[in-house]
């Protein structure tokens, strides 16, 4: 009878001890914490903090991190020696502490164990009574019940206070060492230690006494359990309190917010990002540096973005120097960026040949009459020259030949997205800037095309031989006067590098590409407002420059020889080498690439024996019996642009005119620019209704030639040198007619339309 009395009480032993442990493992998962907020901390690629914002309630508060062994060590002797022996609380604390409150009359000692001080904290550190003090035991239990001894213990240092608006471990190593939790010293753990049972009393800068004496206290507690040695002691207890908390770093503040912006992010409190200190505290400096000079010029922002090429990932972030719009993510005028993808869709599509010359004359396409960058032509000149010195003549001209819909097509491949509209509505300009980019979106397009140019998978729809081509030529360029120095300098470390200036000098862009690291810089106002002394090669281009400098050593892609075949190109005109070519070379141009059309500048022409005239088999039969004319190859230009070419290129042989006897059309002697055969045209309304007028160009082919000027019969006047004539015509069908004094004559029929 007395063992299964025995039974029956182990058995409702057991029965209360199961029911006890259910009800509060149950209200354990019932009992909801306390929810805080946190700040947003962003770290760099090796865990090295660049940033971080306060919590919504003003506190610095890192969300809850690992918890160093020294500092665990540290805690648990100060607070709770017997942490891992109790499940929450400590019997024995909890005697010694009612003693002590009786004899003083009033609470000066909890008692309390790190769990039943974590208890308190996720319920709000509620004023202290008795009654509070039950609450904190039952929930301090259930707190066991739910999480292992790691995990409150690292619940109690990611949410203890440790003086001021200072939350939590991290924060506190960070605001009180400026370095991260797991680098202290024993000294430094000891004093973050013995912070959160006073925050409000000896918190670093107040009462250093009394925090001291803690402090050593500890160390020796330490130093007596032989958890640090003597000598570790002594030197320990030398070390300095932190004095005024540092500042937080502030590297990439742009960045932060925009990672906190988006979507995916949303509730994320700690960002590991993909920058690089180092590059990010450099690309600061210098771009704060640049900054100050282009204040002295009345250019207020400027920003700077550094990928790593292959992947795309951000290494450096400045999206402002001084003002909290991101102009990485801004949208902005393109200015001349978008140049090389034209350049390399050409070459891809065997439209063009890299060194093929392409027109570079005055240019009217309907109302549109673009203009470089300088107030000169070339008539002429090489396609990759045309690129590295940014004309904009030749861009127009080769975009419409391109197609706006397929370029714009071509562009969503690489990554631009903010160009949504149609063709229409961008036009023509859209290659010298018509339509707005963003900084990130532009870099990975041209990391996209040195990836190419690499042999590296991308999107991109270009032949990697047209790719390499392309980083070539804006690595070694020619490019004009104002960015020589720039050219030396890209040679010391290969760069792709293109510069670009929007209307108005709202915007200046510099953009660099290797195999590692592509960089791009953009200098300006960001509130739109142009400067005259915004220019890329004076802001943008050295500010890239210098960032590039700072970057580890780079390589350049081999020539990728099998994706390459060599062809007979005209050395005069860049085209596939005709019949007619006296002078050709070998060239290369990407494997796979249609053939572009033969040289239609070189033929064959005949001349008298002396060479100064022209003259067909005709003209000599009539004239010199027994003489037969003699036949040359020529690199003969089309009138218009020979004009224009001369000037820049004095080796150049205009054709003779022919002979005085030679009854041939002599029509070709002259080029209308504007108006187009068959255009339509509105003659513009000036200020005040009084109608205005247009301005109609011409070439001549021989120099110092007169033009006469002729609408439906009705003379209008001469010109010499400069062939432009402003022209109001009536609504309706006209017939424009230019004669010279050689008799030459070219008829031109255009339509006025109603404004």
């Amino acid at each position: 009878m007395l063992i299964q009395e025995k039974i029956n009480k182990a058995y409702r032993a057991v029965f209360i001890l199961s029911l006890a442990y259910t009800i509060t493992a149950a209200l354990s998962f019932v009992f909801p914490p306390k929810q805080f907020e946190y700040s947003t901390v962003l770290y760099d690629k090796n865990g090295l903090l660049l940033g971080a914002s306060t919590s919504v309630d003003g506190q610095w508060h890192f969300e809850n991190s690992k918890v160093p062994e020294k500092f665990e060590k540290s805690i648990l002797n100060y607070e709770d020696s017997r942490f891992y022996f109790h499940f929450g609380i400590d019997p024995i604390a909890l005697a010694r502490a009612f003693v002590q409150n009786k004899k003083a009359g009033k609470i000066v000692s909890g008692g309390s164990t790190l769990t039943m001080q974590t208890a308190r904290i996720l319920l709000g550190n509620k004023k202290r009574t008795y009654l509070q003090k039950l609450y904190e035991i039952f929930v301090a239990t259930c707190i066991e019940m739910k999480y292992s001894k790691k995990q409150i213990i690292s619940i109690y240092a990611s949410s203890a206070p440790f003086g001021g608006n200072v939350i939590g471990l991290e924060a506190a190593s960070w605001r009180y060492y400026n370095r991260p939790s797991d680098s202290l010293s024993w000294a430094e753990y000891a004093t973050l230690a013995v912070l959160p049972n006073q925050p409000s009393l000896i918190r670093p800068g107040k009462n250093k006494e009394i925090l001291l004496e803690k402090r050593n206290r500890l160390l020796w507690k330490l130093c007596t359990k032989k958890i640090i040695d003597l000598e570790t002691y002594k030197t320990s207890i030398l070390e300095e309190l932190p004095g005024k908390p540092y500042q937080l770093p502030s590297l990439a503040p742009h960045y932060l917010e925009e990672l906190k912006k988006k979507k995916q992010n949303k509730g994320m409190t700690i960002f590991k990002s993909t920058l690089d200190y180092t590059i990010q505290d450099n690309a600061n400096r210098i771009t704060g540096e640049w900054s100050k000079n282009f204040k002295l010029l009345g250019i207020e922002n400027a920003s700077i973005l550094v990928i790593n090429t292959k992947t795309k990932e951000p290494l450096a972030y400045v999206g402002n120097t001084t003002s909290s719009v991101n102009m990485v993510e801004a949208l902005r005028s393109s200015g001349s960026l978008l140049k090389p993808f034209l350049y390399a869709a050409m070459i891809d599509n065997g439209m063009l040949l890299p060194k093929q010359i392409v027109y570079d004359v005055p240019t009217r396409i309907g109302n549109y009459s673009p203009k470089n960058n300088i107030n000169n032509y070339s008539g002429a000149i090489p396609a990759d020259q045309a690129l590295t010195r940014s004309l904009n003549i030749p861009a127009v001209r080769e975009l419409k030949k391109y197609g706006i819909t397929q370029f714009l097509s071509l562009l969503s491949k690489y990554g631009i997205t903010t160009l949504k509209r149609n063709a229409d509505y961008y036009g023509l300009p859209l290659i010298l800037g018509g339509g707005e980019i963003k900084m990130k979106e532009i870099a990975g397009a041209y990391a996209d095309l040195m990836n190419k140019a690499c042999g590296r998978k991308t999107n991109i729809p270009i032949n990697e031989g047209s790719a390499w081509t392309v980083c070539n030529v804006l690595s070694d360029g020619v490019r004009p006067m104002d960015l020589e120095n720039w050219l030396i300098y890209s040679r010391r470390k290969k760069i792709a590098w293109k510069t670009g200036t929007s209307s108005g000098n709202r915007d200046a862009w510099c953009i660099g590409t290797t195999p590692e690291y592509t960089v791009a810089a953009w200098v300006g106002n960001s509130s739109g407002i142009g400067n005259k002394m915004l220019t890329s090669a004076t802001t943008a281009a050295p500010l890239m420059f210098e960032v590039f400098s700072i970057l580890p050593q780079t390589t350049w892609p081999s020539r990728p020889e099998m994706e390459f075949e060599e062809i007979e190109t005209c050395e005069q005109s860049g085209y596939a080498a005709s019949p007619y070519c006296s002078s050709v070379k070998k060239s290369l141009k990407p494997v796979g690439i249609p053939q572009t059309e033969n040289c239609p500048y070189c033929n064959s022409y005949t001349f008298t024996p002396d060479g100064k005239f022209l003259a067909s088999v005709e003209d000599m039969i009539n004239e010199y019996e027994g003489y037969m004319p003699k036949s040359e190859n020529r690199f003969v230009l089309p009138p218009y642009v020979e004009y224009w070419f001369k000037k820049q290129n004095l080796h150049y042989k205009s054709l003779p005119p022919f002979i005085e006897w030679h009854r041939e059309s002599s029509e070709n002697n002259i080029h209308i620019e504007f108006p187009q055969e068959n255009s339509e045209i509105i003659v513009p309304v000036e200020l005040g209704g009084k109608k205005g007028s247009v301005i109609f160009e011409a070439a001549v082919k021989k120099s110092g030639a007169i033009l006469y000027w002729d609408i439906d019969g009705n003379y209008l006047g001469c010109t010499e040198k400069e062939h432009k004539m402003a022209v109001s015509p009536n609504p309706g069908l006209h017939t424009l007619t230019l004669s010279d004094t050689s008799g030459s004559i070219k008829k031109r029929q255009f339509k006025v339309l109603e404004e």
